[in-house]
Order: structure tokens, then sequence, then C-alpha cells
């Protein structure tokens, strides 16, 4: 009795290490689950490359059902259901038979699914491209990751004609931005933006492959293939190649991971990060398009690289972007958001306290353009004339000079950009009236009127009215600020609170469009 136990016992030691093995051998049976939390065992990949599970975000207590380079320090997410928000801790991610992958809230309520599924599944299995695949009993794929991509492209992989990739809406937040990589029907593989409320519709395209040809469509693009060596390249229908970026330009698969993915800025690159490391190296970028978002979106609708009211300058390929002076971004979080003016001139208000030019001054910034949003023309009319008629006039936001010409602009000003090619000069309108004066009439915007539909209220340092001309050479912004006290915007008149004062600046709602 004591012998076969012995050999029982052994026998189930014997059998430990295999069923290790068939653990790590990238399938997951169906039934398998996943919690969200920091203990859960992601499903690994055979080579331990690429993890599916769930990741905690940073600074909150949430967490995003993601496949993720698992073995370096960053742990880069690669792909995540783009229509669906981070979940609570205690949600489940379970392989159904006839749902596939079924991702569930703490109280078991259905938060996502996969689509399409039209067999019994059989497993899941997590592959070292990077791919998740849930398969039939022959092992075929019923859906894959691969074909329903988030903002990522692996090596290996491809995009089909109407396939395409959604940026994120910064580093951090994963909810749906407004960038855009699409494969079209005629073959052209594109950039654009979409506006994310409505969901639909697009706006300019910024950047485009040239890969179709409507008088042959043999000639014209229909997949866009990330080899297994990592080039990037529009596959047209005749078998000829359009490459993005050439095995030349691009170090080794063998020894570096690949990925090319859309990010939340706008801009499309292709990275490498070594296989063998010591420390952190992070990720290089080593091709991107467009060269310079910053100039290549053009157009009346949108905002352009940045927010409204913003402006755009490249550094290092990457797009910074800023508010000009007496705006602030409506979210601090965003920096790539909107801004809003903390300020804006009065409408007739003014009149009894002296002209513009006595209120008002002028100030300078080199090489910027709102290049849209004009709302009045004047013709002739020199460089001194079209700062007057702006300066003159309370709902001119910005103007433009050149060539004897002056363009007014009106709110929200649009595709912001520093560019030192077009030799323009932009001015703001600017208070040179007394602290006491300004305090007493000027009129602003608080964050409760633009945004229209929060209550929260902002202190800020009181900027006086102020406006913007644009002229051919270079760009100038005229603001002055109260240095040594800040307004509470709260009171629609002065109250007298002890020695303090309040006040709240009066203006029509305004709120941007998105």
């Amino acid at each position: 009795m004591a012998s076969a136990l012995f050999n029982f016992i052994f026998f189930i030691l014997f059998l430990l290490p295999f069923c290790t093995l068939s653990q790590n051998d990238g399938t997951v049976n169906v039934g398998t689950s996943l919690a969200a939390t920091e203990r859960s065992t992601p499903w690994l990949s055979p080579s331990g490359d690429f993890a599916f599970g769930f990741q905690k975000l940073q600074d909150n207590d949430q967490f995003l059902l993601s496949i993720w380079y698992n073995k370096i320090p960053a742990k880069t997410i690669v792909w995540y259901p783009k229509d669906t928000s981070p979940v609570s801790r205690g949600s489940t991610v379970e392989i159904d038979a006839q749902n596939g992958l079924v991702l569930l809230d703490p109280q078991g309520r259905r938060l996502w699914r996969t689509e399409n599924i039209v067999d019994n599944v059989s497993h899941g299995f997590m592959n070292d491209t990077g791919n998740f695949v849930i398969a039939r009993s022959d092992s075929s794929g019923i859906w894959e990751s691969f074909k329903n991509p988030s903002d990522t492209m692996l090596p290996t992989q491809i995009i089909e004609i109407n396939g395409m990739l959604v940026s994120r809406t910064s580093e951090t937040n994963f909810s749906r931005g407004r960038f855009h990589l699409d494969l079209l029907n005629d073959g052209n593989l594109v950039l654009n933006t979409r506006s994310v409320s409505r969901n639909s519709g697009f706006d300019y395209e910024y950047y485009s492959s040239q890969t179709s040809d409507l008088g042959n469509a043999s000639n014209s693009g229909f997949q866009v293939i990330f080899n297994g060596r990592g080039s990037i390249q529009v596959l047209r229908r005749n078998g000829e190649r359009k490459a993005l970026t050439t095995e030349r330009s691009i170090p080794t698969t063998s020894d570096y991971y690949h990925r090319a993915t859309l990010d939340f800025d706008g801009v499309f690159r292709q990275y490498y990060h070594p296989k063998s490391f010591s420390g952190n190296p992070g990720w290089t970028a080593a091709e991107y398009w467009p060269e310079n978002i910053c100039v290549s979106i053009i157009g009346n609708v949108g905002s352009g690289a940045c927010g409204y009211n913003s402006i755009c300058r490249l550094q290092n390929g990457k797009p910074i972007c800023r508010c000009p002076q007496g705006y602030s971004l409506v979210d601090p979080n965003d920096a790539n958001g909107h801004c809003y003016p903390k300020f804006m001139p009065s409408c007739g208000e003014d009149d009894q306290k002296g002209s513009a030019e006595d209120l008002y001054e002028m100030l300078e910034v080199s090489d910027t353009d709102w290049p849209t949003s004009d709302f009045e023309e004047t013709s002739p009319c020199s460089e001194d004339c079209c700062k007057n008629v702006c300066l003159n006039d309370c709902f001119c936001a910005a103007s433009i000079y050149k060539d004897n010409k002056c363009w007014k602009k009106k709110l929200p000003l649009s595709n912001g950009r520093l560019d030192t090619s077009v030799n323009k000069n932009v001015s703001l309108p600017n208070g040179q009236a007394s602290v006491e004066n300004a305090l007493e009439y000027s009129q602003g915007y608080s964050k409760t009127q633009f945004e229209g539909r929060s209550t929260y209220q902002e202190h800020y340092d009181f900027f006086q009215p102020s406006l913007i001309q644009i002229n051919s050479s270079k760009m100038h912004l005229f603001l002055s600020s109260h240095d040594d006290s800040t307004a509470h915007l709260e009171s629609p008149q002065k109250q007298n609170h002890g020695d303090s004062q309040t006040v709240r600046p009066v203006l029509p709602s305004y709120t941007l469009p998105v």
C-alpha cells in the first residue's frame, strides 16, 4: 500500500513540469478566465514576448484589457478593444464557446465581446507575433486581434481595404481619439481627423500614400503589409509594392521588437526596441508620417493638429501644442487640447472709458499663423490699418496682414501653427488701462461659460482685454497681466468682502465645437 502511494506521488511530481509547459504554450481553453487585479497572471505567448490580460492604468484603480510587449520594462500596449473603456477592479474576461472573448464587470454585466463569432469556439491562442486568435477545433481562426486593431500594427500584420487604426485620446487615456489611419476603397492609405463627438464624417486628409489609380484599378493598393522583416508597404493589386519603410533603414526584427503606432498626437510612427538590453532604453522612432503635422492639416473643418485656439510647433518630430498668451487649456491634463480665452474685449461698454488705442496695445510673436477662421477682408490696408481695424472690432480675435491686405479672424481659431515659411505677423490687442479700471469695466470668460456645462469656477490671474494681429513677417501678441492680485470670477458685479473685491466677467456663453 505504501509502495503504491509512493509511486502515485512520484507520478504526479513527474507530470508537474509538463503541466506547467502546457499552460505556457499560448493555448487558452474555453471556460478559462482572468480577473482585473494586480495578481492576475496574463495569458502568455509561447516565447513570453507578448501577454494578454489586464494592465493597471497609472494614477487610478482602472484596468485595461489589452495585449502588451511583456519582456520590456514599459510593458507597451499594442492592442485593446477600441470601443470600450477601462474597467473596474474585479472585472473578468473569459473564453466562451459561443461568444469568444467576453468582458464582464464585477456584477457580471457584459461590457464587450468579440463580434462575428459564427462557429463554436474551441480555444484561444496567444501567438508570438502578438496576434490573439480565437480558433475552431481544427485551429483555424474565427476572430483575431490583428484583424481588429486599435492604434498599432505589428510585424506580419496586414490591414485590408476599409481597415483602420484609431488613435487614443492621450498617452494614458485609451478612449477613442480624433486621428485615423484608413486604407480607402480607392487604394490610398491616408491619415485624417474625425470629430470624436459625431464619430462620423471625416475632416481633411493630412497624409496620403498616393497609391490610387482611378484609371487602372490594378495599380491601386489593397493591403498595407507590415512584413516580418520590419518593412511597411502598400501592396498594389498588380503585385507591385510601395515601401513606406525599407529593411535597410531599420534594425532587424531578430534583434529588435517593432511596432507602428498612430500616436495620440496624430503622427504615425514606426518604432524599434532592443530585445537584449540593460537599464530601460525605451522605443526609438525609425520613421514617421507626416513629416510636419503642424502644417500638414489644412481646411476649414476641425481644429488642426492641436485643439482650437492653440498653436502647434514641431520639436524633434513631435507636435508641441501651446495656448497663446491670454488663453488657458480647457482641460489642464490635455496639453494637446482646446484653449479658451481668459477674457474678451467688451462691445460698447468701453466707449466711455476712452478710445481703443488708449485702452489697448499690441505685442508681437514671430512666424505664427492661423490660416483659417477669416470673417472679414479689408483691402487696401497697411500694417497699421490692419492693427486698427482689429483693435476697433470687439469680435476680432486675430488679424493677418500681407501684401496690403488684412484678414480679421473669429473664434475659435483653428489650425494654429509656428511656421517660419509663412512670413506673417499675429497681433492681440491688449489692455493698457489701470488695474482699478480693468477690474471695474473689463469683461472675460470663465471656464464655466466657455465649457457651457460645468458649474466649476477657477481662479485666474486677471488679464486685461486683448486682440491679435497677424502680419506677413512676424506674429504679435499684445497682452498684459495684473501681477500682484487675482480676480475671483464669481459675482456678477463688484462686491466688498472686507478689504478684498471679487469680480465676475459677464459675457455670452461660448462652447467649443468638437
